[in-house]
């Protein structure tokens, strides 16, 4: 339904929008301290692991509010999921892309659904198996109504390649509200990541379903980690 769509889209622009260094722009100014503070404590609470789906069957129950964090393979996605909960070995790790073939789901203190989404782009995999994650993977984001936001990861050293605007479409197709998160920036010089997210945001104002400002993070250093945190945390369920 293209008016769903719309409506989907436009209220995801109408969300308070987290600072960075990009544009300027005349929404809030990102999150305060208060906020920060909140989802800090908020992302220290237990967090469980409730299921590992392959296929859509396998899916938990819709309990929760859900937010979700895809990219490429080796984005460094369970690093950050890592990062975001303070704790190492959360989200598995690994030097080996792809590892992530599952849909995985942990409760974050009873008030919100982590969800980690399969990496795309790992060459070593069929093109069979691809097309089951592929499948199952947009299955998951046209029918899950509890899915409040998608994290898309994009390697801040290389900024957004081919697979990921390809990303962006299937998202702005679901119509999805979902924001771009800048992984690995410590390695990144100042002038090369202002660069970096200039041309991302160009990129971005032209997919409706994408949250207009891009997230700069560091799992090394946990720069914009917190931030991140707060906006995530605005789809929690009270406590």
């Amino acid at each position: 339904d293209p008016a769903a769509v719309g409506d989907h889209a436009a209220h995801g622009r109408e969300e308070r929008a987290l600072v960075t260094d990009g544009p300027a722009h005349d929404d809030t100014d990102g999150s305060s301290q208060a906020e920060i503070e909140a989802a800090r404590v908020l992302f220290a609470q237990e967090c469980r692991f409730v299921a590992a789906s392959a296929t859509i069957p396998q899916l938990p129950a819709e309990t929760l509010p859900e937010v979700a964090f895809v990219g490429r393979s080796n984005v460094g996605k369970s690093s950050l999921v890592n990062a975001l909960t303070g704790r190492k070995t959360l989200a598995r790790t690994s030097n080996t892309p792809g590892r992530t073939q599952e849909v995985i789901f942990f409760d974050l203190g009873g008030r919100l659904m982590l969800v980690d989404l399969p990496g795309y782009g790992y060459a070593k995999v069929s093109k069979a198996k691809q097309a089951i994650w592929t499948d199952t993977l947009f299955a998951y984001l046209r029918g899950r109504p509890t899915l409040q936001r998608v994290s898309l990861l994009v390697d801040g050293r290389h900024g957004l390649k081919e697979l990921d605007v390809e990303a962006m479409d299937l998202l702005d197709r679901a119509a999805l509200s979902y924001q771009l998160v800048l992984t690995k920036t410590d390695k990144v010089k100042p002038p090369e990541l202002a660069a970096v997210i200039e041309q991302t945001s160009a990129v971005l104002a032209r997919h409706p379903a994408a949250h207009p400002h891009v997230v700069a993070t560091s799992s090394e250093t946990g720069a914009g980690v917190p931030e991140l945190r707060a906006e995530l945390a605005r789809f929690a369920n009270s406590a």
